[in-house]
């Protein structure tokens, strides 16, 4: 069986998690949906960290750990520098979405590793989660939206194709930041 086969069943379980999740009964009201788009967005955690482990693939299961906790950080690091009340004005930390980087780090981390089939799906269940943030009023869809840019952007940075012959690495301390090229012959 290929290995597109075989990853069909994961593509179809982030599929109907994302359209369980998204039942009217599910979303009668904000709690609902700021529940919905957490377990959305540790699914997609659990997956990205999981499917690599399940197959070996110990270099995938690093980046994808690494592109979730640089966009956490990002996001984290955002927050603090530009307070801004939430719509529900729970508190000051609505810019960007924390929830939507994270989901959209898994996301582009699968689509990245092991292609559109089960990058398609995790993307899907990654954009429900921003929306759900929107509906549960715990962002503005412009925080949703810096959110997901955060997330793509460490996602596809962080995560190399698997077997691929070129790493891109971003790396930061105190005194600044960069990107080193890696290039296997």
């Amino acid at each position: 069986m290929g290995f597109h086969m075989r990853l069909t069943p994961i593509a179809a379980a982030l599929c109907l998690a994302g359209a369980s999740l998204s039942t009217p009964a599910a979303a009668r009201n904000e709690k609902a949906w700021d529940d919905a788009s957490t377990v959305s967005r540790d699914a997609l955690v659990v997956v990205a960290l999981g499917l690599p482990a399940i197959k070996g693939d110990w270099a995938g299961d690093l980046q994808a750990g690494g592109s979730i906790l640089a966009a956490g950080l990002a996001s984290y690091g955002l927050k603090e520098a530009f307070p801004e009340w939430r719509p529900d004005h729970s508190d000051r930390k609505s810019f960007p979405s924390g929830h939507t980087s994270v989901a959209f780090a898994a996301a582009a981390s699968l689509q990245n590793r092991y292609g559109w089939q089960v990058g398609i799906p995790a993307q899907i269940v990654a954009a429900f989660t921003g929306f759900s943030r929107v509906q549960a009023r715990k962002h503005h869809w412009y925080d949703v939206v810096a959110g997901a840019a955060i997330g793509e952007t460490a996602g596809f940075l962080i995560t190399s194709k698997r077997n691929a012959s070129v790493r891109v690495l971003p790396w930061g301390d105190t005194k600044g930041a960069g990107v080193t090229l890696g290039m296997r012959f």
